[in-house]
């Protein structure tokens, strides 16, 4: 293709547009890749020049065109130059998208809009099968992106990425032909959900101390053998990161248990293994906080979280499940004052940390089954916090 003349204008409406880059383009371009927030995600050189911004668009991007091999353009918005976005071919019948925003366009949608068009452009134009789409790992702006755009199987590729001469892991995913171009999960939120006793939030750093001593603490270790031993700083650490995962993921949401006094951290309590229209909860507590209730009430109102329907803000559940070991009294307590039903017995289920096993009790609750139940605002009122998206 020649550049400027054969790039296709790429639009969806009148605010956005994908145009070829232009001269005019570079002081902007410029500013886009000197912002902290890009660079931290991007392998751009640092500090990037003006000579950096000169030589990508007028001899790069016009020879991706000319060679048939990357096809960039810029993102325009209100007739403002608001990013960057491209397609590289990687094999016959495939490629990958990359995209990037100026700050002042970020948070409005334009990246998503963006990438749609480009997808049409790769599977009607080049006639691809598949497109791929990369980030280092913990780029989350651009996983909700992918995730928006209907991309599928999110995987961690180790040490697959690089960032500013350091290996560093990497998440791909892929989008065929065909598939429909809209989220095929949940990416669910951690909404505040409190009583008066206890507040439950999300994790913060700050969270990392209190973390560490309820998990350090034999009681825990006893009852949840996986935990490492001894657990540190860093293990805590690793725990708050994985949460957003989780919700990333669909697979899980946690809170912290908190006084809502103080806002110290009393406990965590979470729904795990959200397949289908289904969850297990899980929870353990800081030694300070135990005898007091504090898990009891926080499962309550996850309780009622999990069972209230996705479209006023819930999880959506038919049934909760919980386990706890035939020696765990208090967990076992925490399931009965929340009205679920001992349903099942797991044989020899509960390994111990010095490898002894004991039985795991099953205790389920139908969404049926439970009477804490609001009336639900009509639709027009309903939250819409549970789903990002």
């Amino acid at each position: 293709m020649r550049f400027p003349e054969d790039v296709p204008i790429l639009t969806d409406g009148e605010d956005l547009r994908l145009r070829a880059h232009r001269p005019d383009d570079i002081d902007d371009f410029l500013a886009m890749c000197s912002d902290p927030g890009y660079q931290a995600w991007t392998d751009k050189r640092v500090p990037y020049s003006r000579s950096d911004a000169e030589h990508f668009l007028t001899e790069l991007v016009p020879s991706g065109w000319r060679e048939g091999r990357v096809w960039g353009w810029a993102l325009e918005h209100h007739g403002r130059f608001a990013g960057n976005i491209d397609l590289g071919s990687t094999a016959d019948g495939g490629g990958d998208v990359g995209f990037g925003l100026a700050p002042w366009a970020r948070g409005i949608g334009l990246t998503q809009r963006a990438v749609k068009l480009v997808l049409r452009f790769a599977f009607d134009q080049l006639k691809w099968d598949v497109v791929l789409w990369r980030a280092i790992a913990g780029n989350w702006a651009s996983r909700r992106v992918a995730w928006r755009t209907g991309f599928r199987g999110f995987t961690t590729v180790r040490g697959a990425g690089t960032l500013h001469g350091q290996r560093r892991d990497e998440w791909a995913a892929s989008i065929k032909r065909d598939e429909e171009q809209e989220p095929q999960s949940h990416w669910w939120s951690v909404p505040v959900l409190e009583d008066g006793k206890v507040r439950l939030r999300p994790h913060r750093a700050s969270d990392v101390q209190r973390i560490v001593e309820a998990c350090r603490d034999p009681r825990t270790q006893h009852w949840l053998p996986s935990l490492p031993s001894p657990y540190t700083l860093e293990d805590a650490e690793a725990f708050i990161a994985s949460k957003q995962e989780g919700l990333a993921s669909g697979d899980r949401v946690t809170w912290v248990v908190a006084d809502p006094d103080t806002d110290e951290m009393l406990a965590n309590v979470g729904v795990v293994k959200l397949t289908g229209t289904f969850g297990e909860i899980g929870y353990w507590a800081h030694p300070e906080a135990r005898g007091r209730g504090v898990v009891t009430t926080a499962v309550g109102l996850v309780v009622r979280h999990a069972f209230t329907p996705i479209e006023y803000g819930g999880l959506g559940r038919h049934r909760l499940e919980l386990t706890a070991a035939k020696g765990n009294k208090a967990s076992q307590h925490v399931a009965l004052a929340n009205g679920f039903t001992r349903s099942g017995i797991r044989r020899q289920a509960s390994l111990r940390r010095d490898g002894t096993r004991e039985d795991l009790l099953v205790f389920d609750l139908l969404e049926s089954d439970d009477d804490r139940q609001l009336p639900f605002p009509s639709p027009s009122c309903a939250p819409t916090g549970s789903i990002v998206g």
